[in-house]
């Protein structure tokens, strides 16, 4: 009897996954955490402690809620959990300097917020 070969998976590809022109993807459904240091990679972004849970967060908002938690929302979640002197927008720059939208949402893998959109 022949033995079976153990199936091995394959790490994610970026190139193999339907995605905007700026990388967002366009089905939010096909993201795994696998693809957090991928995208990451690709926006230049160090994978900090901190960037990690808020792209967990984000996404976590989304499974809940099938919708992209805007700036305002997150921020009362940082504050509640953070406190208010790291829970403002100039630290969410700091954290994601080409912007919440651009970086934290790409990575967690959204699409394009809606804001985002009308600012094109």
């Amino acid at each position: 009897m022949q033995s079976v070969p153990a199936q091995t998976t394959l790490p994610p590809r970026l190139d193999a996954l339907a995605r905007d022109e700026e990388g967002f993807l366009l089905d939010a459904r096909v993201w795994t955490p696998e693809l957090i240091p991928l995208l990451a990679d690709e926006s230049d972004l160090e994978l900090t402690p901190e960037r990690e849970e808020v792209i967990h967060w984000v996404r976590d908002y989304y499974e809940r809620n099938y919708s992209v938690p805007e700036a305002r929302v997150l921020l009362a979640h940082l504050r509640e959990h953070w406190g208010p002197e790291r829970a403002t927008r100039r630290y969410l720059y700091r954290l994601f300097p080409r912007g919440y939208g651009q970086q934290a949402c790409k990575i967690a893998g959204m699409r394009k917020p809606r804001k985002l959109m009308l600012d094109v």
